[in-house]
């Protein structure tokens, strides 16, 4: 990369792996104006527990932005007036894209966005669920199969992937 380019940065685990933690590390070297994207609903009280967890242990003075299928018009919004952005997550945001009718022309939008991204450095985070078996039920199966392709577009647009595991971090591109 050089001075004044564009850094995507996509990071990838399982939960519980240490990925967003990873991301937020990565985050915290990057200097100047920092806005966190949080996309996760809290539909129970342990996820309700969890987002309070992450809340805590972010950096306060850090804007939060939430968005749920309109992620593109969140980044749209958030590249106007930040130098660094942290996405997290996009599992969470593809579950949002099922739950509304035009689901696949939000993501369309996001891919096509991030595709010729102008703007702030960008750090991504999403599950890889593929790593053990399917569950039984067609709607976890098209789910994993859906956010295991979007997970392959976004490494490929992406300059920087990483794979985190048990809290270590594997480079897969750079």
């Amino acid at each position: 990369m050089y001075p004044g380019e564009t850094l995507i940065t996509f990071v990838l685990g399982g939960n519980k792996s240490g990925k967003s933690d990873y991301a937020l590390d990565l985050f915290a070297e990057y200097s100047g104006r920092k806005c966190f994207i949080a996309t996760g609903k809290a539909r129970d009280m342990s996820f309700r527990q969890q987002i309070m967890t992450h809340r805590n242990e972010r950096d306060p003075s850090i804007p939060v932005l939430e968005a749920g299928a309109d992620l593109h018009q969140v980044l749209l919004k958030a590249r106007e007036g930040y130098d660094h952005l942290l996405v997290d997550s996009l599992d969470f945001w593809l579950f949002s894209c099922s739950e509304v009718s035009d689901g696949e022309h939000h993501i369309g939008e996001v891919v096509r966005l991030l595709s010729e991204w102008k703007g702030p450095d960008v750090v991504l985070v999403s599950c890889e669920v593929g790593l053990g078996p399917l569950a039984m039920t067609r709607e976890v199966r098209s789910f994993v199969r859906s956010l295991g392709s979007l997970n392959r577009t976004m490494a490929a647009i992406a300059d920087e992937v990483y794979l985190v595991a048990a809290g270590l971090s594997l480079t897969l591109k750079k």
